[in-house]
C-alpha cells in the first residue's frame, strides 16, 4: 500500500502523477506515512498538481447550490444516513485506525464517536431547527406603536466554504464533529486532515463518497499539505483550525483573517487540569474516581487527546497517596503494544516524529523542575503484533510518565505540553491556591473536580469556570456515569478561552449558527413573515372558509385563523372551576382579599379557567387531520378578567413544520385571548401535530 494517497476535489478523486515531475521533486514533495507500531510504509502523501483555488470554488458554487436547495430538517436526516453508512463499513476504519496507533477502545472513541456525533446533530436539527433554510433568533423587537415596524435577528448561511484543517490524533471524529454543524448550517467542507492519520479520514470520505448519499460539492477532500489555502479564501469563507497554539496564531494573523474578512475558530492544545478536593483522601470514592481518571486520560489515545489531563493538582497531604495509587492502577490496567495483539491496552503514538516531539517536552520539562517518578523517557518493552515482547524497534512507542513539581509555580508545568502519556504532579494547601493554578494555564478545554463537598465544587468551579470551556464535577454520584474528563459531547461546548483557541467547535445549536451570519432585519409584518416563515402580527390572515383544523398539512398555510364567539365569564363559572380543580387561591374566592392585591381589581377568573376555555372556543371537535395537542409555550396571563367580562379567542397559523421522515407535522399556532374591550387577557402558543395529506376517513367530513 505505497501509493499516493488520493484526494476527493470537485467530485472526484485525485491523485499526482509522479510521472509528471522529475524524481527528484517527487520525493521531496511526497512525504511517506507508516504503521506507527512497525514502521511499515502505508501511503505517501502529496498535493503537487492539485488545484486547490478551484476546489474552493466548487465548493462555494456547486457545493452552495446542492446544500441550499435542501432545508435543515432534510440535512438533518442526510447526517442520519451518513452515520448509517459508516456504521455498515466500520470495520474498515478500525483495522486502518490500528495501524495509527490506536487500540480498539481508542478507535470506538474516534469512530463510534464520530458516528454519535452525525446522529447527534441529525436529532438536534430536526428537533430545534425548522423545516426551513432561514433561523430566526429570539423575540420580535416591535419598532413602531401601531405595529406595523418590526425589527427581528435571523441567522443565514454564509456564503463561503469551511476548510476545515484537523489534528492527527482523531481522523474521524475531528472531521465529522466539524462536518457535522457546518452540513447542518448549509455550508460545503473542504477537510484537511493531519498527514500521519489521514489514510483512515480518506477511508471515511471514501464511504461516505460510495454510499452515494453527497450532494454535490458538499464535501471535499485535501490530502496532503496546502501551503496557499489562506491566499485563495474570502469573505464568507470560514478555516476551522485544530492543532497547535502556535501554529493557530500565525494562521489567525494572516490578512485574510485580520482583515479579509474569513472567519477562523481554533481549538488548540491546552494544559488541562483535574483538582482533587482536600475532603478526597485515599480510600474515598472520589479518590478511586480520580486516580482511574488520570489514568484512563494518560493511556487512552497514548495521551494523545486535547482534552487530556495535563496537571493533577491534588493536595499536599495526598499526593505521596495519588502517586502510589496510579503506579498500581498502571501496572494492572496498562499493557503497551501494537493494537493488534491481544491485551495491548495502549499504543503508541501516531508517528516517529510525534514520538520524537513528546520525548523532547518531557525533557523541557524536567529541565524546568519536574522530576519523573513513574515511567521512563526509554524506549519501552511493548508486545508485538505475533504475541511476543521485546523492544519496542521501529514502533512510536512511549511508557506512561508522570512527573512531579515541588514547586506549583514552576513556569514549564503550566506551559509546555508533551502531547502523550504524559502528565505533571502538582500540590496545593488551599482551595485558593488550587484555583489558581489552573488558572496558570492560560485558558484550557476542561478542568475535573474530584469532591463530595459542594462547598468546595461551588467555590472552584466558580472560580475556574472563566478559565475553560468545561468544567466536570466528579464525586461518587455521578462517578459511574460520568462521561469523563476527556470525552467531548457534541451538545456541550468544545473548546476554551486562551491558550485552547477561543473557539467553540460542538455545543449543540450554537456550533451551526457559527456558520451563519446574525443579521437584523426590519420591515412590516408581512415582509417578516415572508422571509422568516413565521406569521407575524398585523401581516395577513385568512379567517374565511374552512376551520384550520379541518385542513391537512399539505393544505394548511401561515395566517390561516379561526377567530371564535364571545363567552361570558360567571361567579358561578369560577367557584365551580375552583372547586373541581382545588385551585382555591383567594385572588379567585375572597374579594376583599383581592380587591386588596395590587393586580387584582377584586375576584377574578383562574388563568386556566380562561385556556380552557379558549380551547373549547377555538376547537373543531370530530376527527380530522389534526392528530394531537401536544402542549403550550409561551404562556403570558395579561389583563385579570372579572366576573362579567366576556373572552373570545383568535387562533392563527404561525409556523408549519413538515416531520421529512413521518406522515405528520408540527403546526404552531398563534393564540390571543381578549375581553369585550379588545385588550389582550392572555397569549401564547399552541403546539399540534397534523396530518400532512387528508386521510380518506376525514375527507368526507363535512367543513
Amino acid at each position: 500500500m505505497t501509493e499516493y494517497l488520493p484526494s476527493y476535489v470537485q467530485s472526484q478523486w485525485w491523485a499526482p502523477d509522479p510521472a509528471h515531475m522529475p524524481q527528484s521533486a517527487s520525493e521531496s514533495r511526497a512525504t511517506e506515512v507508516r504503521d506507527a507500531s512497525t514502521g511499515e510504509v502505508i501511503t505517501r502523501v502529496s498535493t503537487d498538481g492539485l488545484d486547490l483555488a478551484a476546489a474552493l470554488e466548487y465548493g462555494r458554487t456547486v457545493g452552495h447550490a446542492s446544500l441550499g436547495a435542501l432545508t435543515f430538517h432534510q440535512r438533518a436526516v442526510l447526517l442520519k444516513q451518513f452515520a448509517l453508512a459508516l456504521t455498515e463499513r466500520k470495520d474498515e476504519l478500525y483495522a486502518l485506525s490500528a495501524r495509527a496507533g490506536a487500540t480498539r477502545t481508542d478507535s470506538w472513541v474516534d469512530i463510534d464517536g464520530g458516528i454519535g456525533v452525525l446522529f447527534s446533530y441529525s436529532g438536534k436539527g430536526r428537533r430545534e431547527l425548522p423545516n426551513s433554510r432561514v433561523y430566526v433568533d429570539g423575540a420580535v423587537e416591535p419598532l413602531s406603536k401601531d405595529g406595523s415596524f418590526l425589527g427581528r435577528h435571523v441567522y443565514t448561511t454564509l456564503p463561503g466554504i469551511a476548510v476545515q484543517i484537523n489534528a492527527f490524533n482523531f481522523p474521524v471524529w475531528g472531521s465529522l464533529e466539524k462536518l457535522a454543524p457546518a452540513f447542518l448550517a448549509g455550508m460545503p467542507t473542504l477537510v484537511k486532515p493531519a498527514t500521519p492519520t489521514g489514510y483512515v479520514t480518506e477511508a471515511m470520505v471514501r464511504i461516505l463518497v460510495e454510499s452515494g448519499l453527497l450532494p454535490d460539492g458538499s464535501l471535499q477532500l485535501v490530502s496532503g499539505s496546502v501551503p496557499t489555502l489562506f491566499e485563495h479564501l474570502r469573505l464568507g469563507d470560514l478555516v476551522a483550525f485544530t492543532g497547535s497554539a502556535s501554529t493557530a496564531e500565525n494562521l489567525r494573523s494572516h490578512p485574510a483573517v485580520q482583515t479579509g474578512g474569513v472567519r477562523f475558530t481554533a481549538e488548540t492544545d491546552s494544559i488541562n487540569a483535574s483538582v482533587l478536593g482536600t475532603d478526597a483522601v485515599a480510600g474515598t470514592p472520589e479518590f478511586d474516581a480520580y486516580v482511574r481518571q488520570l489514568v484512563v486520560e494518560m493511556t487512552s489515545k497514548a495521551g494523545q487527546k486535547c482534552t487530556a489531563i495535563r496537571r493533577a493538582i491534588v493536595p499536599a497531604a495526598s499526593a505521596d497517596d495519588v502517586v502510589e495509587a496510579v503506579r498500581a492502577r498502571l501496572a494492572e490496567k496498562t499493557l503497551v503494544g501494537d493494537p493488534r495483539a491481544e491485551g495491548v491496552t495502549m499504543g503508541p503514538l501516531a508517528s516517529t516524529a510525534q514520538r520524537d516531539e513528546v520525548l523532547r517536552q518531557v525533557q523541557r520539562l524536567t529541565a524546568g523542575g519536574g522530576r519523573i517518578v513513574l515511567g521512563s523517557t526509554d524506549a519501552p518493552e511493548v508486545r508485538r503484533a505475533d504475541g511476543t515482547t521485546g523492544p519496542a524497534d521501529d514502533g512510536a512507542f512511549v511508557a506512561p510518565i508522570l512527573l512531579r513539581f515541588d514547586d506549583a509555580d514552576a513556569d514549564a508545568v503550566h506551559t509546555v505540553e508533551a502531547f502523550g502519556p504524559v502528565s505533571s504532579l502538582i500540590t496545593y494547601d488551599t482551595i485558593d491556591q488550587a484555583a489558581d493554578i489552573v488558572a496558570r494555564g492560560g485558558g484550557s478545554l476542561v478542568t475535573s473536580v474530584a469532591t463530595h463537598d459542594p462547598v468546595q465544587a461551588v467555590e472552584l468551579a466558580t472560580r475556574i469556570a472563566p478559565f475553560n470551556g468545561r468544567v466536570l464535577l466528579l464525586d461518587r454520584d455521578d462517578a459511574r456515569s460520568s462521561t469523563g474528563h476527556g470525552s467531548p459531547l457534541p451538545t456541550l461546548v468544545h473548546g476554551g478561552p486562551g491558550r485552547a483557541g477561543g473557539g467553540e467547535e460542538l455545543g449543540g445549536i450554537r456550533a451551526v449558527l457559527h456558520h451563519m451570519q446574525r443579521t437584523a432585519v426590519q420591515g412590516s409584518p408581512s415582509m417578516l413573515t415572508a422571509l422568516t416563515g413565521v406569521w407575524h402580527a398585523g401581516s395577513a390572515a385568512n379567517s374565511g372558509g374552512r376551520h384550520p383544523f379541518r385542513k391537512s398539512l399539505s393544505e394548511l398555510r401561515i395566517g390561516d385563523q379561526v377567530v371564535s364567539p364571545s363567552r361570558e365569564v360567571t361567579l358561578e363559572d369560577i367557584e365551580t372551576f375552583a372547586h373541581f380543580t382545588g385551585d382555591t387561591f383567594y385572588a379567585h374566592m375572597d374579594e376583599e382579599a383581592a380587591a386588596a392585591n395590587p393586580f387584582f381589581p377584586g375576584r377574578v377568573a383562574h388563568g386556566y379557567l380562561l385556556v380552557s376555555w379558549a380551547a373549547g372556543l377555538f376547537v373543531d371537535p370530530e376527527p380530522g387531520p389534526v392528530l394531537a395537542n401536544y402542549g403550550l409555550e409561551n404562556l403570558r396571563f395579561i389583563t385579570p378578567v372579572s366576573p362579567g367580562d366576556s373572552i373570545r379567542v383568535e387562533l392563527t397559523a404561525k409556523q408549519i413544520t413538515p416531520r421529512e421522515t413521518d406522515e405528520y407535522g408540527e403546526v404552531r399556532w398563534d393564540a390571543v385571548i381578549r375581553n369585550q374591550k379588545d385588550e389582550i387577557v392572555a397569549t401564547y402558543d399552541v403546539l399540534t401535530l397534523v396530518s400532512k395529506e387528508p386521510a380518506a376517513a376525514t375527507e368526507a367530513v363535512p367543513a
